[in-house]
């Protein structure tokens, strides 16, 4: 994108932050965010914070294109409060869409996520049954399904994006959110500081870990190529959560050794694996960061 006024919502959060930092480079961006996880220090000089949330009634809504990135981002911060969950993620989204639509923006690119293709040890394409196991991921889809309102009643373009497993390391707009940041990420720092980290289960679960950068990427190319529909954005790729705790041990040159416990969550998705081809056709996006160039990302400022 380039010569734009952009909204990110979420703008100060983890994947949020490095979008808006990534679009300032060639776009006026405004960074929406409540600061509850977010903060503004992730942000770069050139991208105007505003604190508000998407519940407000005067967002900064005159914009070209929208990214919504603003959630309760995870099962547990949901299941918490499943009313206020509902209200930020789906209330949230419509109230946003609504106010840029009335400023004539009809570009729209959304998070939603891989969770509700459950546990799947193959790739997962677009037109797989999903299904709302949790109140998070209930809460994704009905932005889906709104998403496909707008597209259909309001001709906009809305471009859902299914993220598969996002990380980057500490230092990264990650470390302030402390038990909400990515797997990759606290494990990272607990074996790097000798401390054992904790596995639910035997370790078997497999997830399609996809670099936070290839994730902008892929986010960008969607507002330049005005999708619609949903798409998934992942590598294609699937580790163990015992390789990933070993490879960590190799860059690092550590050998801390896990804490198994049992898992206390319900409903928990044991294997992630996209097939990201629908978005490689649309855009060409294909992801650069590969798992191990990814792994030694995170760990260089421990070394």
């Amino acid at each position: 994108m380039e010569g734009n006024r952009v909204l990110v919502t979420g703008g100060a959060g983890f994947i949020g932050s490095n979008l808006a930092n990534a679009l300032a480079e060639d776009n006026h961006v405004i960074a929406l965010d409540d600061a509850y996880l977010g903060t503004a220090e992730n942000l770069d000089p050139a991208v105007d914070f505003v604190e508000g949330s998407v519940l407000d009634d005067d967002l900064p809504a005159d914009v070209d294109a929208l990214f919504h990135l603003a959630a309760l981002s995870s099962r547990n911060m949901h299941e918490e409060d499943p009313m206020q969950g509902a209200r930020v993620n789906v209330e949230g989204f419509i109230n946003t869409v609504e106010q840029v639509r009335a400023e004539g923006c009809d570009t729209v690119v959304y998070a939603s996520t891989s969770s509700i293709y459950g546990s799947q040890t193959d790739p997962c394409s677009e037109d797989m049954p999903v299904e709302a196991r949790t109140g998070y991921e209930a809460s994704k889809m009905a932005r889906e399904k709104y998403a496909e309102y707008y597209s259909n009643f309001h001709e906009m373009n809305a471009a859902g994006m299914r993220f598969f497993s996002v990380y980057q390391g500490y230092g990264g707009a990650e470390e302030h959110k402390g038990e909400y940041a990515n797997l990759i990420a606290q494990f990272a720092d607990q074996i790097a500081s000798g401390e054992s980290p904790v596995i639910y289960g035997d370790g078997t679960q497999t997830r399609d870990f996809t670099h936070v950068d290839d994730i902008v990427r892929g986010l960008e190319l969607a507002a330049d190529h005005e999708l619609d529909g949903v798409y998934n954005l992942g590598t294609g790729d699937a580790y163990t959560i015992n390789h990933l705790i070993e490879r960590l041990n190799e860059v690092l040159g550590t050998d801390v050794q896990p804490e198994y416990v049992e898992n206390p969550l319900k409903n928990y998705v044991h294997d992630t694996k996209a097939d990201p081809s629908k978005m490689k056709d649309a855009t060409g996006w294909d992801p650069e960061i590969d798992f191990d160039e990814g792994l030694r990302r995170v760990c260089a400022s421990y070394l």
